[in-house]
């Protein structure tokens, strides 16, 4: 069973496990199935605003697709979240990446 299929098997024992969802999207990403990624990552942060890994990502994706505004957006939430967690390492990327698409 591929990695995309052992995710699947376990996410049924634990459908709300985060890591586990973040994980799928990742693979997601690799499988060329943005669609899929973005769907999973938007799912876990309607559903846990505060798991913070998810903003970097999503945002990534979204930026790589072309949809430059919805990526600054998710990068803008992910900072109000990484804040409020008091996640300086996150926050950083988050802003760093920010950053970056601004001065494109």
């Amino acid at each position: 069973m591929d990695r995309l299929g052992r995710l699947n098997e376990m996410l049924k024992a634990n459908p709300a496990d985060n890591f586990l969802q973040h994980a799928l999207a990742l693979e997601y990403i690799k499988a060329g199935n943005d669609a899929a990624a973005k769907s999973v990552f938007e799912n876990i942060l309607s559903n846990d605003p505060g798991y913070t890994g998810s903003y970097y990502h999503l945002a990534k994706l979204l930026e790589r697709t072309g949809e430059k505004e919805a990526a600054l957006q998710w990068y803008e939430k992910g900072m109000v979240a990484a804040r409020a967690a008091g996640d300086n390492h996150a926050l950083g990327e988050l802003r760093a990446a920010y950053d970056d698409l601004i001065d494109d």
